[in-house]
């Protein structure tokens, strides 16, 4: 079965739900099915949006480099309902979440600014050697 043929897990309002907003991902509560989107209250944050354009990933010389904050708590937001699964864990305290995921987020950028850094070090080294 192709992706595009699976169905839609039987979604009804009250349900709790993990769902993708602007590569940000949450856990909240389904308020309406408004046809193919549903209105969803923020309740939590498991992964915070990343940062800069979206467009052109990883380029800091970009025109406009977007700052992107997580949805705020008991916040309403349409979502597609192809973006919305069923959530049937415990829901994380929303404070405590959003401080957990922007953490991780950090420390995943520092990872990859330090591994560009070694990497850069390393192609300096290897533009004199070719020299």
């Amino acid at each position: 079965m192709t992706s595009a043929m699976r169905e839609m897990p039987e979604l009804h309002v009250g349900d709790h739900v993990k769902f993708e907003v602007r590569t940000g991902h949450y856990v909240g509560e389904l308020m309406e099915l408004n046809g193919p989107r549903a209105l969803v209250k923020v309740l939590a944050v498991l992964k915070h949006p990343e940062q800069g354009d979206l467009h052109n990933p990883y380029d800091p010389d970009v025109a406009m480099f977007h700052e992107r904050r997580a949805l705020a708590y008991t916040e309403k937001t349409n979502v597609l309902l192809r973006d919305i699964q069923p959530y049937a864990g415990t829901i994380p305290e929303y404070r405590e979440s959003l401080k957990a995921a922007a953490a991780e987020l950090a420390e995943a950028l520092d990872r990859l600014h330090r591994w560009t850094a070694k990497g850069l070090d390393i192609m300096k080294q290897l533009q004199k050697d070719y020299e």
